[in-house]
C-alpha cells in the first residue's frame, strides 16, 4: 500500500462495525432437528425409524438368514415336514414380496422425510456460513482500518524524528 493511499484510508470518516451492531444482527441458532420433530406426526416416525433399521447390515443379514433357513429346511427336512415343496417355493415367494411391497413406500415415506431434515439442516448450515462470512468482513475492515492507523502513526513517527535530526 501506498502512502497516500494510506493517508486516505485513515483520513475517511470509515470505521468498521463495532462489536455492538455485529451482535445486533445475530440471530440465536436454532435447533433444526428439534423444530423437524415437532411437526413430524407418530406415522412419519415410524416411517423414518423403520427406514433407519432397514437399510442395516443387521437387517439384510436377518433377510439372509431367513431365506436360507427357509430354503434348506424345505429342501432337506423329512417330506412330511416340508411346507413349501423345492423348486416352487411359492409360499417363500409370496411372504417375500409381501416383505417387499409393504416396506417399499414405508421406505420412500420415510426417506422424504429424512430428505426435508437434510434440506432445512443444509439451509440452516448456509445461514450459518452467511453470518459467519460477514463477522469474518467485519473483522477484515477492523484490521485494515488498525493497519492504515499505524502507519500513518509510524509515517508521522518518521517525520518527526527526522525533523529532530535536521535540528
Amino acid at each position: 500500500m501506498k502512502m497516500n493511499e494510506i493517508d486516505e484510508i485513515s483520513d475517511t470518516v470509515f470505521t468498521p462495525p463495532s462489536l455492538a451492531e455485529l451482535k445486533k444482527q445475530r440471530h440465536p441458532l436454532r435447533n433444526i432437528h428439534t423444530e423437524t420433530l415437532k411437526h413430524v406426526n407418530k406415522l412419519d416416525r415410524l416411517a423414518v425409524w423403520i427406514t433407519a433399521r432397514v437399510g442395516t447390515m443387521e437387517f439384510f443379514l436377518i433377510i439372509f438368514c431367513w431365506t436360507v433357513f427357509w430354503l434348506a429346511w424345505n429342501f432337506f427336512a423329512p417330506k412330511e415336514l416340508v411346507f413349501d415343496p423345492p423348486m416352487g417355493f411359492v409360499f417363500w415367494l409370496f411372504i417375500s414380496n409381501l416383505i417387499q411391497i409393504l416396506l417399499m413406500p414405508l421406505i420412500m415415506v420415510g426417506q422424504n422425510i429424512q430428505g426435508i431434515h437434510s434440506e432445512l439442516r443444509a439451509e440452516h448450515d448456509l445461514q450459518v456460513n452467511v453470518k459467519a462470512e460477514k463477522e469474518i468482513t467485519a473483522i477484515l475492515e477492523h484490521l485494515e482500518y488498525q493497519n492504515a492507523l499505524l502507519l500513518k502513526v509510524v509515517r508521522h513517527l518518521k517525520m518527526s524524528s527526522a525533523l529532530e535530526c535536521e535540528k
